[in-house]
């Protein structure tokens, strides 16, 4: 993802690479990652020093739970807006980073997903368990993902919750065999979590009333699809003071 948003950056006219942090390709010049002439801009290993000698507007983020809420809230005390694509934040931390934000004056925005059809599909989700109460999440992601649900699944988990009230479904005595075979558990429907090599990113909602079954899916095939909301989240935070989280305030 930090190469795509160094592609993104560097192929629109409309915005400039100061930076460029990573953990690895230290001293590699950023453009070389994404075969582009060079930028002249090297790969750094500390955070901080790069934003304080940089004066970035916007720091983008798609690093790990480990590290996010830290980085956040250095960016947030340099006057450095973040536009964060890592999931895993507690409530407490989101509502954290708000007040620093708002104390700050900047902007800031997490997003557990930038996918324009992703948010559509959590959108459309929400709508539908107004007259499908009963419902599934299945969440399919490659085996090296960290966090399970994916933010994504607990961000349509979230926005189903506020159309619906808590309704526990299946049958009362069921019973699991196997501890966890039902998935878990959230506002009384079940998520699931796939985690297989060779998957990307998909994510299926399935409805089911009487006699019919309704599914709304979203599939994500490359890396490169996440940008044009990446750089709707760059141009919004500059706009207003506060922690956004979830890219659906941006699409009416």
């Amino acid at each position: 993802m930090g190469k795509e948003v160094i592609k993104l950056v560097l192929e629109d006219e409309s915005l400039e690479l100061v930076a460029a942090i990573g953990r690895s390709d230290e001293g590699t010049d950023a453009a070389d990652l994404v075969n582009l002439p060079s930028s002249g801009i090297t790969v750094v290993t500390d955070l901080e020093l790069a934003l304080v000698e940089s004066k970035p507007d916007v720091l983008v983020d798609f690093t790990t739970p480990k590290f996010a809420y830290s980085n956040t809230a250095l960016a947030i005390s340099l006057g450095v807006r973040p536009v964060v694509g890592t999931t895993g934040f507690t409530t407490e931390q989101i509502e954290d980073l708000d007040k620093q934000c708002k104390a700050k004056g900047i902007g800031g925005l997490i997003a557990p997903n930038f996918s324009i059809g992703a948010i559509l599909m959590m959108k459309f989700a929400a709508q539908a368990a107004k007259y499908f109460p009963h419902l599934e999440i299945m969440e399919f992601h490659g085996d090296q993902k960290l966090d399970a649900p994916s933010g994504t699944a607990i961000k349509t988990a979230e926005m189903i919750a506020q159309n619906r009230e808590e309704i526990r479904q299946g049958n009362p005595k069921e019973e699991e065999t196997i501890d966890g075979a039902r998935g878990g558990y959230y506002n009384g429907f079940r998520i699931h979590s796939v985690r297989l090599p060779g998957v990307f990113a998909q994510q299926e909602v399935m409805f089911g009333g009487f006699g019919q079954t309704l599914k709304i899916r979203h599939d994500s095939y490359e890396r490169a699809g996440y940008m044009p909301g990446v750089k709707l989240g760059i141009e919004k935070v500059m706009q207003y003071a506060g922690m956004i989280y979830g890219f659906d305030h941006f699409i009416e």
